[in-house]
C-alpha cells in the first residue's frame, strides 16, 4: 500500500507539494488515477485557482468517490488551500453557490470572500493560532507563521471543526479538523521550517494510525 498519494486534480502546484513532502522524510507519489488513490494509506489534496474549475476536474476525473471512501475509512487526509475549501458544501466565489457548483460537502459550511475594503488576495506570511490541541500543530502550540495566498476563507457550520484561526481584517478559520480529516488554508509547502514541521506531524498522524 502506497504511503501518501498527492491527488492531482489539475488545480494545484504539485511539484512544490511533492518536494516538501519528500523533504519532510515521507514517501509519496502524485496520481489522478482513482484506482491508485484507493491504495493510499493517506491523502494530500492540494488546490489553487477557481473553485468551479476544481470541482469540474474532480468530477471529470472521478476523484470524488475515492476521496469520500478514504475519509469514511479513517485514512488521514490533508486538504491544502483550495483543497480544504472543496471539502465544504460550497463557495461564494462568482457562480459557485451550493446549488450551482457544490463542494464535496464532507465538512458542513461554506467559503466566503473577504469583506469589501480588504486587499485581496490575502498574500504573505501570517500567524496561524491553534484553537484546539491538534496533532497537526504539535510543537507549534504557540502558533507559527505560514504563507497564505487566497481571496476566500472557510466558515465551518460547526465551530468545533476549527483547528486554527488567523487575523486578516477579521478572525477567520485557517485550519480545520474532524477526526482523520485535516485542512489548512495556508501553503505548508511554501512555509519553511514551520511548514515542514506540520507535514512531518501529518506523517506522524499516519504512523500512529497504522
Amino acid at each position: 500500500m502506497t504511503e501518501i498519494i498527492i491527488i492531482d486534480s489539475n488545480s494545484a502546484n504539485l511539484s512544490s507539494v511533492y518536494k516538501a513532502v519528500k523533504a519532510a522524510g515521507l514517501e509519496a507519489k502524485v496520481s489522478d488515477d482513482p484506482k491508485i488513490i484507493r491504495t493510499a494509506r493517506a491523502l494530500i489534496f492540494p488546490g489553487v485557482g477557481s473553485f468551479g474549475h476544481a470541482v469540474a476536474q474532480i468530477k471529470n476525473k472521478g476523484l470524488h468517490e475515492p476521496v469520500y471512501d478514504a475519509v469514511a475509512a479513517g485514512k488521514p487526509f490533508l486538504g491544502i488551500c483550495l483543497g480544504m475549501q472543496l471539502l465544504l458544501a460550497g463557495s461564494e466565489e462568482a457562480g459557485c453557490s451550493v446549488e450551482k457548483v457544490p463542494g464535496l460537502n464532507i465538512i458542513p459550511g461554506f467559503s466566503k470572500r473577504f469583506p469589501a475594503g480588504l486587499p485581496v488576495p490575502h498574500v504573505g506570511w501570517n500567524l496561524a493560532r491553534p484553537v484546539i490541541k491538534s496533532a497537526l500543530f504539535a510543537g507549534l502550540e504557540e502558533g507559527a507563521y505560514f504563507y497564505f495566498t487566497h481571496s476566500f476563507y472557510v466558515v465551518p457550520a460547526n465551530d468545533q471543526h476549527a483547528a486554527a484561526k488567523t487575523s486578516y481584517g477579521l478572525d477567520f478559520v485557517s485550519a480545520i479538523q474532524s477526526n482523520n480529516l485535516f485542512g489548512v488554508q495556508f501553503h505548508p509547502e511554501k512555509s519553511g521550517p514551520a511548514g515542514l514541521r506540520l507535514i512531518r506531524n501529518f506523517g506522524k498522524i499516519i504512523a500512529d494510525r497504522l
